[in-house]
């Protein structure tokens, strides 16, 4: 199955808003939604536009929180299924789900500065948990787990960067960062109000269960 290629700042644009997808461009006036805030393609700019239906607004919902994450549908509706499956709220439990996968705390801990490059550095074996390496980025961390550059890979120049501006990012709360170590601890997993996500989850939810 294919992975997406093509411009990223294309997928925030059809969405509307800023997924974050090439790091710390989305930070500056280079972002595509700063400098062309209008939908893709040669009737972007059009002023008139068919009022979205029910079903369209929960689709872009479960797009952008798809695109956001950088999964395949394939691979997001599994997750959406675990979640259903578990006791409580199952869009809470979907976004936990996905803050779980290592290549989302990896990112999230500033060892990457996009979840693309954090899926590239677990791929490539960069990572550790507890002590094990670990190159598969839907892997799902643990209350207790530690991730840590493994020793082989510290001399890498883009993770050194990275590691050295992590401090002076906003980590969430349920994650500890050890710039020195090169490594982070899942101190516990996150509730709703620590998952940062541009989403109405509730919409994916109903689009699924319709």
């Amino acid at each position: 199955m294919s992975r997406y290629v093509g411009p990223a700042c294309r997928q925030c644009r059809a969405e509307g808003v800023k997924l974050f997808l090439k790091g710390d461009r989305c930070y500056t006036e280079k972002c595509g939604i700063v400098k062309r805030n209008k939908k893709p393609g040669q009737h972007g700019d059009s002023k008139r536009r068919a009022k979205m239906s029910e079903y369209g607004l929960r689709l872009r919902e479960k797009q952008k929180l798809r695109r956001f994450y950088g999964m395949h549908e394939a691979q997001f509706r599994r997750f959406y299924e675990m979640a259903t499956k578990m006791g409580g709220q199952a869009g809470h439990n979907f976004l936990q789900l996905l803050e779980r996968r290592l290549d989302n705390v990896v990112y999230r801990v500033g060892f990457a500065v996009s979840r693309r490059q954090a899926r590239q550095l677990v791929c490539h074996g960069h990572f550790e948990v507890n002590g094990k390496k670990i190159d598969i980025p839907s892997y799902l961390v643990k209350a207790g787990d530690t991730l840590s550059v493994r020793e082989g890979s510290r001399d890498i120049a883009y993770v050194k960067e990275n590691a050295e501006v992590a401090g002076s990012r906003s980590i969430p709360a349920w994650l500890e960062v050890s710039g020195e170590n090169l490594s982070a601890k899942v101190v516990a997993l996150p509730n709703r109000d620590q998952i940062e996500s541009p989403v109405n989850e509730q919409l994916v939810v109903e689009f699924y269960a319709r």
